[in-house]
């Protein structure tokens, strides 16, 4: 009894850090593209077919009624469902760890030590596609660490590495080495009914491919492989592209927290019997991270619930000596380290509710009505105005170069940067939330500028000096 009540005092107090995160870490221009497929979701629209989405497909159906229950305050709403999302991992490494045959404490201290990565804060801290999936690949290892399996327990790992996959691509990796290790272990890992329970998301996924086949490939496919290395070579930094910075990137965004150092303790371990389905889900974590070029944090993350889980057990069977303890400690704050700075920086989502409100009252103000073209449709909803689905992506497709002819840009609702002068504008145009403050690059902003000005659209300044309106006459 005092046990469970211990853990839920740590899972609520874990769950206010990870709240506070999430409400107090900077904005991020990553962040628009994934606030503005709920919210188009939640009005009706779908991915691939309405607007453009850059990701498999499941995460803006799965936050829509969130979004749409949040209305103004869907971007902080949609912070606060990833950060629970995160809390549901942290706690599912520590029960499977448990469950696996961890001790209690060892099984609690793995996952403190997963909470304290870099991977998983930024992950959490911020309204992207990372923390859905992690949490629903936490889970699966859980119950697949079982020693008993029914039915219904296989169609659910199945469903949760299915969803994950539909969160994000990468996690098909660990998805298709369970699936191998299921049929090699068919007896208690009931393959047939795993794969009964893929089958529901699977064909949740074929819908979508078949309402817009050529938005689902160019989303989910083309933009993913051909625009980062175009941005990297267009902006003078091939050598991001480079396999060298690839591993560079790995080994740094590793040691931001104790997940390199759990990585070398496992994978040196000897004289224990090390287990067997969290080393699969660790390699294929290792392929899930270093297949996307160039390589960033958020891309590791699926790497990170096994491979915690693996350091509980080796730590069970082996306990850990006093210098590497220490390491640990020092690791650990290398991890919250970031996030620290981050949060002192200022900003968050006290900023964007203080602007959204400004930027409302200067819209009330000006009489813009209509939908907004803008590159951070994150600040949209806080307006009470609509997104104009062709800005659904903020700057990604818009900075890059001669990916779609004109009539696919047309067919996917999409505009990029070189035909911004030609594309018809909505009433209304939002810019300067693309810029250095949000990690984006103004001189696109300034492209939509130039195209409204052009056009003959008033000008009217938004309190804060951030934001300009631009208003069509």
């Amino acid at each position: 009894m005092a046990g469970s009540r211990r853990m839920m005092t740590g899972a609520a107090a874990l769950s206010l850090i990870f709240l506070a995160l999430a409400l107090l870490r900077p904005i991020d221009h990553d962040e628009s593209q994934y606030v503005a497929a709920a919210v188009l979701t939640a009005h009706g629209l779908l991915q691939y077919r309405d607007y453009a989405y850059l990701q498999t497909p499941l995460q803006p159906l799965l936050l829509a009624p969130v979004a749409a229950l949040a209305g103004s305050l869907a971007w902080p709403a949609l912070r606060i469902v990833n950060a629970l999302f995160g809390v549901v991992a942290v706690i599912a490494v520590a029960g499977a760890a448990r469950t696996a045959g961890a001790s209690r404490w060892l099984a609690v201290v793995a996952a403190g030590l997963f909470a304290t990565t870099d991977i998983l804060l930024f992950s959490i801290g911020t309204a992207r596609n990372d923390a859905l999936p992690a949490a629903c690949l936490a889970v699966a290892l859980w119950l697949a660490l079982r020693p008993a399996r029914t039915r219904a327990v296989a169609a659910a790992i199945g469903g949760l590495l299915a969803a994950a996959t539909a969160a994000k691509l990468s996690y098909a990796f660990p998805a298709l080495a369970y699936g191998g290790y299921a049929l090699v272990d068919a007896h208690r890992q009931r393959p047939g009914w795993v794969l009964a329970g893929v089958a529901p998301l699977a064909l949740f996924v074929a819908w979508t491919l078949w309402l817009a086949p050529q938005g689902f490939a160019f989303g989910v496919f083309v933009f993913p492989q051909a625009a980062p290395d175009q941005y990297y070579r267009a902006a003078g930094r091939a050598w991001k592209l480079t396999a060298s910075a690839k591993i560079i990137d790995f080994v740094k965004f590793l040691a931001l927290g104790p997940a390199l150092l759990s990585l070398i303790v496992v994978g040196i371990a000897r004289g224990t019997r090390r287990p067997v389905l969290p080393l699969v889900l660790i390699i294929a974590g290792l392929f899930a991270a270093l297949l996307p070029t160039p390589t960033w944090r958020q891309y590791l993350l699926p790497l990170l619930p096994p491979l915690f889980v693996a350091l509980a057990l080796v730590w069970t069977r082996q306990p850990p000596a006093r210098w590497l303890r220490v390491a640990m400690a020092v690791f650990v704050g290398a991890g919250l380290a970031p996030s620290l700075i981050a949060i002192a920086s200022g900003g968050g989502m006290v900023t964007a509710i203080r602007d959204g409100t400004a930027i409302r009252t200067a819209m009330d103000r000006a009489g813009a009505t209509g939908a907004v073209a803008t590159l951070s449709p994150a600040f949209v909803p806080a307006t009470a105005r609509a997104i104009d689905p062709r800005f659904a992506t903020g700057p990604f497709y818009f900075r890059s170069r001669g990916l779609l002819s004109p009539a696919d840009e047309r067919a996917l609702t999409l505009v990029s940067r070189d035909r911004a002068a030609a594309a018809p504008l909505p009433p209304t145009v939002l810019t300067g939330g693309e810029g250095p403050w949000t990690s984006g690059d103004a001189a696109l902003d300034q492209l939509l500028a130039d195209r409204a000005r052009g056009a003959g659209y008033r000008k009217v300044a938004v309190p804060g000096d951030r934001f300009t309106l631009w208003i069509e006459p």
